[in-house]
């Protein structure tokens, strides 16, 4: 039986109950839309299109509060389901959708503030939209925002989301960065391979564009946290360093600085599904960068929360660490916020 520690989940999805017909709203795209066609249950449906079907636990606050107690986790910290993030629409139509999911999210959590933390959606696909509504997030009481690991056709590196950085540092909001849409999708629509491959290779592609574009270079404070254990790029960081030391004239463009450097200096979740990897992230970028995610209410996730880091052979303290110290650093906030 696990020893009952603090815990609190950075990795965890919530949509709103009733989504506006934004097709009907704007006059184009695939918008997601909430189905309820029976109770405690779903379908998420992209312009009449099936995507998904979600049950009561991805927009009901109780029972969410309900399974957490069942499952020994103290606090989740709350974001969008990424398939809302709708980087694809114009700046003002994303602004509007951002604004919607935020004052939603936000009264799940003011009115559960021991429980719950919010991470804010924003319209990344123009900046300064997306630094206006961060500012506006900070007010309404978010800690951080989640984004996607590329935005549109532009990867995280792109000199046009440097003021957001900035803004991010300076407002003192983290940041979580979930992947998004994945590469060479048409090569992945069998098996699930978009997300038992592409997901991780998404991943990947942000913790390097960061790296090599020297996003941590120029914002020391900045605080970052990576789903799903950082994707592949664990796996593939010794790869990565010998080509920035053999072909400096293609990796180290932007930044002259080995990627190895910058292990430590950024956060992954602990959403690996496998002991030995945990045992390699929490050699590899220490013991005080490790956090719990889950992935909570989906299948793909941690469906016992916490039960892999339990499982490991770490003294209390690194345990804790991982269950809840890791997660306060990364939010800056306190235990005492939830107690």
């Amino acid at each position: 039986m696990k020893k009952k520690l603090f815990t609190i989940d950075i990795h965890t999805h919530i949509l709103p109950k009733d989504i506006p017909n934004f097709n009907k709203r704007f006059g184009y795209g695939e918008f997601v839309q909430l189905e309820h066609h029976k109770p405690c249950c779903a379908k998420m449906m992209m312009n009449d299109q099936f995507f998904r079907e979600v049950e009561s636990n991805c927009w009901d606050p109780e029972l969410r509060i309900t399974e957490c107690d069942h499952q020994d986790v103290d606090v989740q910290v709350l974001s969008t389901v990424p398939v809302m993030f709708s980087y694809w629409t114009s700046p003002r139509d994303g602004s509007d959708i951002s604004k919607f999911i935020n004052d939603d999210l936000i009264k799940v959590v003011d009115a559960n503030p021991k429980r719950f933390v919010g991470l804010a959606n924003v319209p990344m696909q123009n900046t300064d939209m997306a630094i206006k509504e961060l500012e506006r997030a900070k007010k309404l009481g978010f800690k951080g925002v989640q984004i996607g690991s590329h935005i549109n056709s532009l990867n995280l590196d792109d000199p046009s989301f440097v003021p957001f950085y900035a803004a991010c540092e300076e407002l003192d909001m983290c940041i979580f960065i979930h992947p998004w849409w994945w590469m060479a999708k048409e090569k992945m629509d069998k098996y699930w391979l978009s997300w038992l491959v592409g997901m991780p290779m998404e991943t990947s592609l942000a913790i390097c564009s960061m790296i090599f574009s020297g996003v941590f270079q120029k914002f020391p404070k900045l605080r970052v946290a990576f789903a799903h254990g950082g994707g592949s790029f664990p796996a593939t960081i010794g790869r990565i360093e010998h080509g920035f030391n053999v072909r400096p004239d293609l990796v180290a463009v932007d930044n002259n600085v080995n990627p190895k450097d910058y292990l430590g200096e950024f956060w992954l979740d602990s959403l690996v599904h496998d002991d030995k990897m945990l045992e390699y992230l929490v050699e590899l970028v220490g013991e005080d960068k490790v956090a719990l995610g889950t992935d909570y209410p989906f299948p793909l996730g941690e469906l016992d929360p916490g039960k892999l880091i339990h499982a490991m052979p770490y003294p209390i303290n690194v345990k804790e660490k991982l269950l809840s110290v890791n997660a306060l650093n990364w939010l800056n906030m306190k235990k005492e916020d939830f107690i």
